[in-house]
């Protein structure tokens, strides 16, 4: 562990603090991403369970296109492609952008849309594990069909499919690593730094890993922490788990 408090090669600050700006970059892209897949997620899962129209069938295009293309390959593609594909000034507007802004956005949308499609799966599985009569009920009370899915159904729902967004929101922290091949400088990448200036790759490494388990987790037990909050006996919740 030594090597964390020796002096990096800016002369300036210590391998340490290398570690705690890249970590502070994980948890900023981990963050912000989960909170634009988890809006983007039960948006899209909810129009999963619509029967027709425009809102189900572009739900179930995102979906089939975010899930099933690899991550690796979706960084590129906002990376390097969409800069190319979108008009000549928005182009030349994203590629002036100042590191680490012009990887953390293409980052950030890419890591939102990837795992916002996961979590449609989800939230659509939760919403059709419900009762059928939970919908017909909301009706005859005078619901519309947004207050019946805000109200009555995705309540329910995200009761039943905690379990499945814990892991998620580990998997979104670990992730974030991907970003480091189109240059933001995370944990990762911090640790593939200092092993190339130190060639103590064992140690760089062991302790991005540890860093790593420790924000798997925090993250587990705060989703724990939820669930147990949120649980209703005898509810449906409970009852997924019978």
């Amino acid at each position: 562990m030594s090597l964390l408090f020796e002096t990096a090669p800016d002369g300036i600050h210590t391998y340490f603090d290398w570690l705690l700006q890249g970590l502070g970059w994980t948890l900023s892209l981990g963050f912000s991403a989960w909170i634009l897949a988890l809006t983007i997620g039960t948006l899209a899962g909810a129009a999963r369970t619509l029967k027709t129209g425009f809102w189900a069938k572009t739900a179930q295009f995102y979906v089939e296109i975010f899930r099933n293309v690899p991550l690796l390959v979706q960084m590129f593609l906002w990376f390097f492609v969409v800069p190319e594909l979108v008009p000549e000034a928005l182009g030349r507007a994203i590629k002036s952008m100042p590191p680490p802004w012009a990887s953390f956005f293409p980052a950030l949308l890419c890591l939102s849309l990837y795992t916002g499609a996961r979590l449609a799966e989800q939230v659509r599985a939760g919403i059709e594990a419900l009762a059928r009569g939970q919908s017909q009920a909301s009706a005859a009370l005078g619901f519309e069909t947004g207050g019946t899915y805000r109200y009555i159904l995705l309540p329910q729902a995200f009761r039943i499919i905690i379990p499945t967004l814990t892991n998620e929101f580990m998997t979104i922290f670990k992730n974030t690593s991907v970003a480091l091949t189109i240059g933001l400088i995370e944990l990762t990448a911090t640790a593939q730094a200092i092993s190339e200036n130190t060639f103590r790759t064992f140690e760089a490494f062991g302790v991005v890993t540890l860093i790593y388990l420790t924000i798997a987790l925090i993250a587990w037990r705060t989703m724990r922490g939820i669930e147990r909050a949120l649980r209703l006996p005898g509810g449906s919740g409970d009852e997924a788990r019978a």
